[in-house]
């Protein structure tokens, strides 16, 4: 039996956030540096090529729920379903 489109996306979300967790020390959390580049390599089409360090920022710390400077899973967890979220309202209301 092979995996669901669900499952195929929940295991790329995995994967992602693998991809660029660690680089930069705790495996397990986003850096302010490694989340940059996840955003601008992964969501380029949103973020773009951002060099605006004051948006990173704020993004950064408004995921950063828990205040312990990275970004966990759940908090990335946090924003992608949040941006997925967006984008389904911007289709949603071109119908």
């Amino acid at each position: 039996m092979s995996a669901s489109e669900l499952q195929k996306a929940m295991t790329s979300l995995i994967a992602v956030f693998y991809k660029y967790s660690g680089k930069e020390g705790d495996k397990t959390t986003l850096s302010k540096g490694e989340l940059k580049e996840l955003l601008t390599a992964e969501m380029a089409d949103i973020f773009g090529k951002s060099t605006d360090q004051t948006a990173l920022d704020k993004i950064f710390k408004d995921l950063d729920a828990n205040r312990d400077g990275t970004v966990d899973f759940q908090e990335y967890v946090t924003l992608v379903a949040c941006i997925t979220m967006l984008c389904n309202d911007f289709f949603s209301q071109k119908k």
